[in-house]
């Protein structure tokens, strides 16, 4: 399909600069983002990824939003007003929030929407929870707990009285009751309380709202849910195509919107993973922005029509080297026989310290910062990074150094590695250079230590990736983390703690680390939560269950025709993906 596009963007690519300068606005009412992967799921309570939540916060709409480029200030969307202390809309105790639901609202369908899809949807979200899912964002602080289920995979005993006490309603109005005061709760559901209709679910299958039956949509599959892709919000624009063969997405404007309609008619975002044919075709302007990681903006700049906006702040940390400690064998081709003989590795090779702390003295930070992000960025210090208060600039980290490498090698598994070698496969998402790049480091550099070591470095589409990622079945993965929320917990937790989404999928578990984590949530004094997490990151350098690479900046890439264009790094997929209400084309 690409071929024909690929076809005419090089014959636009031989024209002269003075005939791409001067090229008319090409499709005014279409705006088109080039990506490198497809989405996962478009079930708010399911998706957990970028490319998916990008989508989906422009089709629905949360109760709050941050105001453009803002990580602090919230303005209403689904909600009338964002509560606050001075507006009597939060109680003295802090933990009780009342939210009046907007009127006049109508879903795509053109059906009302009611503070009782409101309160239905915050109940689903909450109690879906699917493994390794978003609902724990809100499990913690409504209910107090962050799985619905215990450690046998049962479903724990109060679930349903705990979520009913935490939301319920009172005539137009959204009641939240918290268990205990919790600070980030308001920018929480800024981006996590998408709001569905209910009518619409119950006909197309979904849960009922009933106590009797919402047992049965816990921790589903992905292809269950009505809404996996399929959409029907209240938002900016509607979801008229999602063609997951092209991995292309088509959204046209909502001319019913409560708000004034968006300027732009229609959205495509395409996911495209040659970086040629992203960059030509936003030469000839058939695309009007693109996704473009760090190693590849010298061959952006200079291109007549195409603008550069650079050292745009960051919520995240990314890329990340997570290391899986128990890895399911089942069916699994990563792991090469299996066994330590020299043509595999065991299911748990990398619960061995040694091996881990191996593999961090093996990566070569200061090259991957100076070569791959052209300089832009310093190394990370631990898992928060340096927007957040919880950072610690002085904290201990990794470097190259193959000699030690080499010594905890020969230490790792009571020095039968280093004599029976080992073979498996490391993966990253197709069409991510820098991830890429990291795997083709640690290979470089860990196989020059001993003929005996093999690792394969293979390309995965990110829906494949992710389910294997999900099930625990990568040895090693590269991946990051973008921010959920503005505050230090929403890096501590996903990352450190048992109950996060990577150290679930990890097979990872430390008391220690758990306790620090929710120690730090709790405190509010900030010094004293500055000093919990300098500890927490200190024992993660000791343990090395991941490895922190680079604190970054990042870049966007568009044609200067794109207008109405603002950056707030905590919108998912952003500064490549964006929220298209404000953009139009001039």
């Amino acid at each position: 399909m690409l071929r024909p596009i690929l076809v005419v963007a090089l014959a636009l690519g031989a024209l002269s600069s003075t005939a791409l300068a001067a090229l008319p606005v090409k499709n005014p009412d279409a705006y088109t983002y080039l990506t490198i992967s497809d989405a996962d799921s478009l079930d708010p309570a399911y998706s957990y990824d970028t490319a998916s939540h990008m989508v989906i916060l422009n089709v629905y709409e949360p109760l709050f939003q941050f105001d453009r480029g803002s990580t602090e200030k919230l303005i209403p969307l689904i909600a009338e007003k964002v509560p606050s202390r001075e507006n009597g809309l939060i109680s003295a105790d802090g933990r009780t929030y009342t939210i009046p639901v907007r009127k006049g609202v109508k879903f795509h369908d053109g059906t009302p929407m009611t503070v009782e899809d409101v309160k239905w949807s915050l109940l689903r979200f909450l109690l879906l929870d699917r493994a390794a899912g978003p609902s724990s964002l809100l499990l913690e602080p409504l209910l107090g707990y962050a799985s619905t289920r215990g450690e046998d995979g049962k479903i724990l005993p109060n679930v349903w009285q705990d979520a009913n006490k935490a939301v319920s309603t009172q005539g137009d109005k959204l009641i939240v009751r918290l268990p205990r005061p919790y600070a980030p709760i308001l920018t929480i559901l800024a981006s996590w309380s998408p709001v569905l209709s209910k009518s619409w679910a119950v006909k197309n299958g979904d849960w009922d709202g009933t106590e009797a039956t919402w047992q049965k949509y816990n921790n589903p599959s992905k292809e269950t849910s009505p809404f996996f892709e399929r959409a029907n919000g209240t938002g900016p624009f509607k979801l008229e195509r999602w063609d997951r063969k092209t991995k292309e997405f088509i959204l046209t404007r909502n001319d019913q919107y409560w708000r004034a309609p968006a300027k732009i008619k229609n959205v495509v975002i395409k996911g495209v993973n040659e970086f040629g044919t992203r960059k030509l075709m936003l030469q000839a302007g058939d695309a009007d922005a693109i996704y473009a990681d760090r190693p590849l903006l010298t061959q952006l700049q200079g291109i007549p029509g195409v603008a550069i906006i650079d050292d745009l702040p960051t919520l995240e940390m990314n890329p990340v080297v997570f290391f899986t400690y128990r890895i399911n064998a089942i069916g699994n081709s990563f792991l090469g026989s299996g066994q330590l003989d020299g043509n595999g590795i065991p299911a748990d090779f990398f619960s061995d310290k040694d091996v881990r702390k191996a593999f961090a003295y093996s990566f070569d930070y200061k090259g991957f910062i100076n070569d791959v992000m052209r300089g832009k960025g310093t190394q990370a210090t631990g898992a928060i990074p340096k927007s957040l208060p919880g950072h610690n600039p002085n904290g201990r980290k990794y470097a190259l150094d193959k000699k030690k490498a080499e010594e905890h090698f020969r230490k790792a598994w009571g020095g039968k590695l280093w004599e029976q070698g080992f073979k498996f496969t490391m993966t990253f998402n197709s069409g991510n250079l820098p991830r890429q790049t990291v795997c083709q480091i640690l290979k470089r550099n860990i196989e020059g230590l001993n003929p005996k070591f093999k690792i394969d470095v293979r390309a995965v589409e990110w829906p494949t990736f992710l389910d294997a990622y999900k099930s625990s079945k990568l040895p090693i993965f590269v991946m990051g983390w973008n921010a959920d929320y503005p505050d230090p917990h929403n890096f501590a937790f996903p990352l450190l703690h048992s109950k996060g989404d990577y150290p679930t999928t990890q097979k990872f578990k430390n008391p220690e680390f758990d306790r620090l984590v929710e120690e730090g949530n709790a405190q509010t004094n900030l010094a004293k939560r500055k000093t919990i997490y300098a500890k927490l990151q200190d024992l993660a350098f000791e343990e090395a269950p991941q490895l922190y690479i680079v604190d970054a900046v990042r870049y966007r890439t568009q044609r200067d025709w794109v207008k109405g264009w603002f950056h707030n790094p905590i919108f998912p997929d952003s500064p490549y993906g964006s929220y298209f209400y404000t953009i139009s084309k001039e």
